[in-house]
């Protein structure tokens, strides 16, 4: 499964992980996606979109 939301493009973004004695590790933060059923040209599909999308309104679920 990608994890890249299907709507908006939102992915993976890394950087470091900073601990309390200031040593670096790199991490990485994902997107929290959802599995919907959403019409997609017409008909439904499942795609995984992100709760940002899902809460602004920007994917039609398909109920």
């Amino acid at each position: 499964m990608s994890r890249v939301c299907e709507v908006c493009g939102k992915g993976s973004v890394s950087g470091n992980q900073i601990s309390h004695s200031v040593r670096h590790t790199k991490r990485v933060w994902l997107p929290n996606l959802q599995k919907v059923r959403a019409m997609v040209d017409g008909s439904p599909k499942r795609i995984s979109v992100c709760t940002r999308c899902l809460r602004s309104n920007k994917v039609e679920r398909a109920l």
